[in-house]
């Protein structure tokens, strides 16, 4: 019976987002500052007061999530995990759940990675697509196809459960592929509102800059697994947590595939730390036997 914490990532961002814990906490008061400092602009301004649109923008959606999160877990921090899973952007806040990285370390790796990948999405337009009610093994067909045939990059990109893959790549490559997963029996295959194609080959310029970075940023030992996003499976060595942070920005999120590993190893209860729900309901997607909950 181990209970398991899990962090969202970008998308679950909302207006007003991490204003009561301001208001509630002398803590999370003080960690507000802290960012805004470390930031130089004010996020939490942002973040209470700022529109849907404001909170899009990467370089304040990735800080923004990131901060809610780590603000959220200190809450409740006496509860110590047993295990501990992201997804995406959401790894860095569970690697300072499981005391990997300083919450200053990761906010400033959080700060460079969302300016990395604004940087490589204004090289070259890109883009993402949600795949419904398709087989993951056909996706993983069909995007290989159309770079066999085209030379566009399309790539499974996010894992999110049975029925919901997430794909990624060139605007080309991305419309070509959304037509065929509808040929073959896809529910829906919808682009989706990003600024790039994240966890695709062509992030490739964001992961050198990110890796520079992480390779100067000291790891500390964990105090218990993180489940990565890029291998699926439980991690305690910091020099793997390491390379797989810096592999997730071009390799797959197989949020699944985590949260299966997760279940086999004991895991029977999720709650999900930070904004949104997004993930309490891809837990009882992938078993609708955990028990889920939230602290937001």
């Amino acid at each position: 019976m181990k209970h398991a914490y899990v962090f969202p990532g970008q998308g679950s961002q909302f207006p007003g987002m991490g204003k009561e814990h301001y208001n509630n906490s002398a803590f999370a008061k003080k960690l507000f500052e802290q960012a805004n400092e470390l930031l130089k602009f004010r996020i939490s301004d942002i973040m209470f007061g700022g529109s849907e649109e404001d909170l899009r923008k990467t370089n304040v959606t990735q800080p923004a999530v990131f901060l809610h999160s780590v603000i959220a877990y200190r809450s409740i921090e006496q509860n110590r995990p047993d295990m501990v899973a992201g997804h995406s952007l959401g790894e860095f806040s569970a690697l300072v759940a499981n005391g990997t990285l300083s919450f200053e370390d990761a906010l400033r790796l959080v700060s460079l990675r969302a300016n990395a990948m604004q940087k490589a999405c204004e090289l070259q337009p890109s883009t993402m697509a949600a795949v419904l009610a398709l087989d993951d093994a056909k996706v993983e067909e069909i995007c290989a196809k159309v770079y066999a045939e085209t030379g566009e990059v399309v790539v499974p990109a996010n894992y999110n459960c049975p029925g919901q893959l997430v794909i990624s790549g060139s605007v080309k490559g991305i419309e070509i592929a959304c037509e065929q997963m509808k040929a073959a029996g896809a529910k829906r295959a919808l682009v989706l509102p990003v600024g790039g194609a994240f966890h695709s080959p062509l992030m490739q310029p964001a992961r050198e800059e990110l890796r520079t970075a992480i390779e100067a940023t000291k790891f500390q030992q964990p105090t218990c697994a993180v489940y990565q996003n890029v291998v699926a499976r439980a991690v305690l060595d910091k020099d793997e947590i390491k390379e797989n942070l810096i592999n997730q920005l071009t390799g797959a999120v197989r949020w699944t595939q985590s949260v299966q590993s997760m279940i086999k190893d004991g895991a029977s209860r999720f709650t999900e730390v930070g904004p949104g729900k997004v993930l309490q309901g891809l837990v009882a997607k992938i078993d609708k036997t955990m028990v889920v909950d939230g602290i937001n």
